[in-house]
């Protein structure tokens, strides 16, 4: 990068950090350790601001109400907490997915203040890792400037979703309601192409770092299972996306998901492994930090918050 890049990094991260002694968020959502040396913390991107059938739309409408009622949701909005996990070993700073930036929601973006109530900086970041291209994951790796954010990062994303972003006919078949997504994206993976590595399903990334297939939220999902000898953790990203309907009730089909057939497919196979496994979950949009286990009650699962 150039010294006025730098120069304009420094700034922006300057003056994004003042902001953030006033904020009243919630910035560090929750932590944990793995094993003698890893530790995860969930840090806040802030929320978004979605109507409710972008989610429930196309699900039972009395029994969706039934089912929020019960876990005390707002039945008239939906705010979901963004959490990007981010995990320090001896060598690395990783994070799992880069938050919104500053072109997607006023209520999301917010990473720059999370990076400043921790004392890290943009730059101490060794590898982002994306669980798929959506905006509140993939648009904050470009600031305000339209540079590289953590320009001395590897980024990493599974094959199958960069193809499917980078196809330019992804623009005009994703349908009209998303065709910002698709254009969003392409311009991220432009940006990031001199700085990016791919990956498989089923294939080591990182040390202790394993991707896991989650495909139907977008064709490539991917989740990330994280270990340290008996230990072990689960980002689950986009994939189990709710506290309640998509643990209840994962075959009915949710509005944000692309393929919904194939997303509540992936969702059983995740809540049949985790829960069997008694392994702890991190969902990007699940509430207080979004760390968790899964309890498998008869033929439905609960989601047990650990919050910190």
């Amino acid at each position: 990068m150039s010294g006025i890049s730098l120069s304009r990094r420094s700034f922006l991260f300057n003056a994004t950090c003042l902001a953030a002694l006033g904020a009243q968020a919630r910035i560090v959502q929750a932590e944990l350790r793995l094993g003698p040396s890893a530790r995860i913390t969930t840090v806040s991107d802030g929320h978004l601001l979605l109507p409710p059938d972008v989610v429930f739309g196309a699900m039972p409408k009395e029994e969706v109400e039934q089912i929020l009622t019960r876990t005390q949701a707002d039945a008239t909005k939906y705010e979901p907490e963004c959490n990007v996990t981010l995990y320090r070993d001896d060598e690395n700073t990783v994070l799992f997915d880069a938050g919104a930036g500053p072109d997607f929601m006023p209520t999301s973006g917010k990473l720059m203040e999370t990076f400043e109530a921790i004392g890290l900086s943009p730059e101490s970041v060794t590898h982002v890792v994306f669980t798929h291209a959506h905006p509140d994951h993939i648009w904050g790796v470009l600031d305000d400037f339209d540079d590289l954010l953590f320009p001395n990062a590897t980024h990493l994303i599974g094959r199958k979703e960069w193809d499917y972003w980078w196809n330019p006919s992804t623009v005009d078949t994703i349908g009209e309601d998303r065709t910002a997504f698709a254009a969003g994206a392409k311009r991220r993976l432009e940006a990031i192409e001199d700085q990016v590595a791919f990956f498989e399903d089923g294939q080591e990334i990182l040390p202790g770092i394993a991707a896991r297939a989650s495909f139907g939220h977008t064709p490539g999902h991917m989740a990330f299972e994280l270990r340290n000898g008996n230990e072990s953790v689960m980002v689950v990203g986009d994939a189990l996306g709710n506290p309640h309907v998509a643990f209840e009730h994962p075959d009915w089909h949710s509005g944000t998901d692309q393929d919904p057939q194939v997303a509540a497919a992936a969702r059983y196979s995740l809540l049949d492994q985790v829960s069997e496994e008694k392994k702890r979950i991190i969902g990007f949009h699940l509430p207080n930090g979004g760390i968790g286990r899964v309890e498998k009650t008869g033929s439905a699962y609960r989601f047990i918050g650990e919050a910190s």
